[in-house]
């Protein structure tokens, strides 16, 4: 359990130094009141000659630059505390995540990690810095100016005794507040910034499956949700501050009040009595107001601390997802008519003149070398790049006639390193469909995708949760959970990106049984290097230097292009 007090306990040369440096700031404003009545009661009552006033100044100005140095040296050593105790907060947060990388990966988002040990441990900052020095300096300077003032005036003593306590009693309701509101809004702030993130890195496969509108719904939700709470606290904050004016000048005004009537009209007070009880009563007030404002700060540091407390102690919440019905059709006649695309700088690489037709059901290989423009030309078919030039075919018309949301309904996107969000297995699978898709659904997604068996031999099975960017699995099991969504999606195009690549054999056959299975309902479109993907595609398309030089069956191009044989010759001797 994270205590500020204790941590701040442990620092007991610091705290020393507070007390001592309370102390000194107190005799300096008691000294410096004295001085400052004494020159206008002997300069403007008692007629003294202005060069006997002069010592009487040169101390004046010596205590102020004492009281002021005192005051530094308060707030350097707060400081100096919040430092080091922020560094051991940030310490045993980044323990947590390094002392077992795995687990902690596989739980949460690292948005809200990095607010949680950036954002919300700075908000620890102000207990030590700003309510730590004021609580010394409260505890002890009104005391030693209330012994003043009962020194010198004994009702004055008496009125700020009945008045003074009421700005601790607000104080106190307040801040209790602050510290509930303060929890809510670090709260909002972590879901926000894990939500952000975490979106913003599985754009592309959000828009593939149609999860783009939501997202940015639930985004918007969760910023105003942030801002209203953030709102919230600085409302209690302004309420803090209107009140304990209120309270401090009221209080003064009675003073005030009475030190009037006493030299007025009962001619029983001095000048130089009365004058100094009008200059200590508003240090007296000013320190009890100061303090409630750091007690503002100070208890949303304590909600900070119970934040890091939470986070140091359990896990975060899976992401949730919203519904989204899909449409299931016949796959379309696909077709490139003068396609062109540019990254738009100087010299930078480009598509060029790629006419191609793509007929329903075809199983079509992108094939090239490294850099020939495969990937670049999948993110065209898949509508995810705009065109330079030319237009993409459906049936005929325009893809553009078609809202974004009807052709990304129809298609799914396999790269070779498929997002994975923050959340358990079957709301990962289910992306590819309904979010409130039936458990039995789901699993028969994930038997057809090979990846039921691993599933059903964890502890928790499709709960169990993974990590952001799909952290905790492997690639090969990643590659599963995205063909899964593929299954549930049941899409009438399906576009792999290299899939396969990098992956053991035993799970490539795995994968090449579901790309198999898909693409009996399905268009799949595969950049391909894999001669035994390249064998079976109806129509290969082989690229270079952004063009399409040459396209057919595999036995058509071995026979027609020297490029295409030469690079099937490499790929069997590395066979």
């Amino acid at each position: 359990m994270i205590g500020l007090k204790d941590m701040a306990k442990k620092q007991k040369e610091k705290l020393i130094f507070l007390g001592i440096f309370a102390i000194l700031s107190g005799t300096s404003i008691i000294g410096q009141s004295y001085l400052f009545v004494i020159i206008v009661d002997r300069i403007f009552v008692k007629d003294y000659p202005f060069s006997e006033i002069i010592p009487l100044l040169m101390e004046l100005l010596a205590v102020l630059i004492a009281r002021t140095l005192f005051h530094y040296l308060s707030g350097r050593t707060g400081i100096k505390m919040a430092s080091k105790v922020k560094r051991d907060l940030r310490n045993s947060l980044l323990h947590k995540f390094s002392t077992n990388p795995v687990q902690t990966s596989i739980q949460g988002q690292s948005g809200r990690k990095v607010s949680v040990m950036m954002d919300v441990v700075d908000e620890v900052d102000s207990y030590f810095s700003s309510y730590i020095p004021q609580l010394f300096q409260a505890s002890i300077i009104p005391l030693m100016i209330l012994f003043v003032i009962f020194t010198e005036h004994v009702t004055t003593g008496i009125i700020i005794l009945i008045t003074a306590p009421f700005i601790p009693i607000f104080m106190m309701v307040i801040g209790f507040k602050t510290k509930d509101k303060t929890e809510e809004q670090l709260d909002k702030m972590s879901a926000f910034s894990g939500k952000f993130l975490d979106t913003l890195q599985g754009l592309t496969t959000l828009k593939l499956f149609g999860q783009s509108a939501e997202q940015k719904v639930a985004i918007r939700k969760s910023s105003l949700g942030f801002r209203e709470a953030t709102m919230d606290v600085l409302k209690i904050a302004f309420q803090n501050s209107l009140a304990l004016e209120f309270i401090s000048m009221l209080s003064i005004g009675l003073v005030a009040l009475e030190v009037a009537f006493r030299m007025i009209i009962f001619q029983d007070l001095s000048f130089y009595t009365g004058f100094l009880m009008l200059v200590l009563a508003p240090e007296f007030y000013t320190k009890l107001k100061d303090l409630g404002s750091a007690f503002h700060t100070g208890r949303g540091s304590m909600g900070a601390a119970k934040k890091l407390d939470n986070e140091l102690a359990t896990s975060a919440k899976p992401i949730e997802w919203g519904e989204e019905s899909l449409d299931n059709t016949t796959p379309p006649n696909i077709e490139l008519r003068g396609v062109e695309f540019s990254y738009g700088e100087t010299d930078a690489f480009a598509l060029k003149n790629i006419h191609v037709l793509i007929s329903p059901f075809e199983r079509v290989a992108i094939v090239g070398k490294t850099g020939s423009g495969k990937t670049t030309l999948l993110h065209v078919i898949a509508g995810l790049v705009p065109l330079s030039k030319g237009e993409v075919f459906l049936d005929g018309d325009p893809r553009k006639v078609y809202s974004e949301k009807s052709w990304f309904d129809r298609i799914s996107f396999i790269s070779q390193n498929p997002y994975l969000f923050s959340g358990t297995i079957a709301e990962n699978i289910a992306v590819g469909g309904n979010a409130n898709a039936t458990r039995e659904v789901i699993v028969e997604a994930a038997r057809k995708a090979g990846i039921s068996e691993l599933v059903q031999s964890l502890s928790n099975g499709y709960e169990t949760p993974i990590g952001e960017a799909g952290r905790g699995l492997s690639g090969g099991e990643k590659q599963r959970i995205a063909i899964a969504r593929a299954f549930l999606k049941s899409p009438s195009i399906i576009l792999f990106d290299e899939p396969t690549t990098g992956l053991d054999l035993q799970t490539e056959r795995i994968l090449q049984t579901s790309m198999i299975e898909l693409s009996k309902k399905s268009t799949v479109i595969t950049v391909a290097h894999r001669l035994h993907t390249i064998k079976n595609a109806d129509q290969i398309l082989f690229m270079d230097n952004g063009e399409i030089i040459a396209s057919g069956t595999y036995n058509e191009l071995l026979q027609s292009n020297e490029m295409f044989r030469n690079m099937v010759s490499v790929q069997q001797g590395r066979l």
